[in-house]
């Protein structure tokens, strides 16, 4: 699957596939759906991914700690001593997976010096695995493996923007008015990442909230294919520096 060298991301991508089939066997059936303290939603599916990807990253690494979405409750004062460290969501766009539009994926990103070095983005029901490390980003699929590239816009092109399909955000108005003409692409989860990282859209600006693990691995995937993942003035953006997890606005272009 992976054509990279490195032994640890074909590691992760099996583990991101494994979690993958335990979605898809949840997702065929009928599946209770409970509400967080934060208003999102959460299913089997997602506690049964978590287990199998944190399961299998303690086998991997021992040594390196894990953050996952469905085990965040971690305190400041051990993340800070964090130079390296999982950051994992196992089942990004809840929503999508309960609409059974199949947008939804796990998400593993290995993150050291706060910014994402190994991202594994896999869509179960495509059957897409999006992989990135040092030597660059790349898509297996039913037609085979390639390596990503962004796509730069010819001048006077019609500028695809992918946007969420289920968090609109107020603010995308203003910001769409510095594009002549666009398009918008309606799209879930962290595949918006990798839209732009295979090229079938230009930008993707997220100006809604996000947590650190809705991005890690998208954002080193993008990153890798030769896009900018950066806050809107312009500074990078960064994992596991603060406190508060909440990511800021950013956009990947």
């Amino acid at each position: 699957m992976a054509t990279s060298t490195n032994n640890l991301i074909q590691s992760v991508c099996d583990i991101a596939r494994q979690a993958g089939e335990d979605i898809l066997v949840i997702y065929q059936r009928d599946f209770a759906v409970q509400t967080k303290a934060d208003e999102s939603p959460l299913t089997e599916a997602d506690l049964a991914a978590h287990k199998r990807i944190v399961a299998g990253l303690k086998a991997l690494t021992p040594d390196i700690p894990i953050l996952s979405e469905e085990d965040a409750n971690i305190s400041w004062q051990e993340r800070q001593q964090w130079q390296k460290f999982w950051l994992v969501d196992p089942l990004d766009g809840t929503k999508e997976f309960i609409k059974k539009n199949g947008e939804f994926t796990v998400n593993i990103a290995l993150i050291e010096n706060n910014q994402p070095v190994l991202g594994v983005v896999f869509a179960p029901v495509l059957d897409k695995m999006y992989f990135a490390d040092d030597e660059g980003a790349f898509l297996t699929s039913s037609a085979g493996t390639r390596k990503l590239n962004v796509v730069t816009p010819a001048a006077g092109e019609v500028i695809k923007v992918v946007g969420s399909r289920s968090h609109p955000s107020p603010d995308l108005a203003e910001y769409l008015t510095r594009f002549e003409q666009h398009e918008m692409v309606p799209v879930g989860s962290s595949l918006k990442f990798c839209m732009v990282a295979e090229g079938l859209a230009h930008t993707y600006p997220r100006l809604g909230p996000t947590m650190n693990w809705d991005t890690g691995a998208g954002h080193c995937v993008a990153e890798k294919a030769g896009a900018k993942v950066r806050q809107l003035d312009g500074s990078p953006l960064r994992y596991n520096h603060q406190e508060s997890l909440l990511n800021p606005y950013f956009e990947v272009v």
